[in-house]
């Protein structure tokens, strides 16, 4: 036979768990974790704010290791100089790279614009031009990569002064290459199922609505974040 004092723990208990409940009924319901925001859009937003993280220990790290060094270190003006018509030009190549990816945000946003007004074609379109412009991007970069290696750059030597040069820089150019490589292939991907119209279908999609071009938008975010990460690289790795 149940006591009341057992009963009324047994409410108390159910009581305290109710919040909980709550919770966990809220985020199972649907597909969207807050009011004005998708599981998707959430989603990406977590791993931009994680990645966000990773990128500030590597800047942080590199500063630390620059300020602290006592061996002379590179000036990026004589590093990263190429050679044309006989004349040395100092970070023309870096700014070209600069000059394509702040371009590319823009295309990224017309694509985004476009989707929301349900024009594929052109969504689309400007999708594979963003990407065109992240894979000359990543090919300058390999560009770069191969010229300072056979100048003698490695992540354990340096010609131009102190050592952690070459492994500050393979580290976080290379790490950021990858995710400007990562982003060209999800916008070809992306585009592609665009331009065959599979999200007015529903052939594609984890919320199976058809109709919705947020995956675009998803992408963008992406993508700025990607742009945004290199204009810091920029002023901390080829201006300081």
């Amino acid at each position: 036979m149940t006591t009341e004092p057992a009963l009324s723990n047994e409410r108390h208990a159910q009581d305290s768990l109710a919040p909980l409940r709550g919770v966990i009924t809220d985020w199972s319901s649907d597909q969207r974790s807050f009011k004005s925001a998708s599981w998707g859009k959430t989603m990406m937003w977590i791993f931009l704010v994680s990645d966000t993280f990773i990128f500030s220990c590597f800047l942080i790290s590199y500063m630390t290791v620059r300020m602290s060094t006592t061996v002379p270190w590179p000036h990026p003006s004589e590093v990263f100089a190429l050679t044309i018509n006989g004349k040395e030009i100092p970070l023309i190549l870096i700014a070209i790279m600069t000059f394509i990816l702040i371009t590319s945000s823009g295309t990224m946003a017309m694509a985004v614009n476009f989707g929301y007004s349900h024009d594929r074609v052109k969504a689309a379109i400007l999708m594979w031009v963003t990407a065109a412009f992240g894979a000359s991007f990543v090919g300058m970069q390999a560009f770069e990569w191969t010229k300072l290696i056979r100048e003698g750059v490695r992540p354990w030597a340096n010609p131009f002064g102190a050592e952690q040069f070459g492994s500050s820089f393979f580290m976080i150019t290379g790490f950021h290459g990858f995710h400007v490589s990562v982003g060209v292939i999800f916008l070809i991907a992306i585009g592609i199922n665009v331009w065959r119209g599979d999200y007015d279908t529903g052939r594609v999609g984890f919320n199976g609505r058809r109709g919705r071009y947020e995956i675009i938008e998803i992408m963008g975010l992406y993508w700025h974040f990607v742009d945004l990460v290199w204009v810091f690289i920029f002023a901390f790795f080829y201006l300081w």
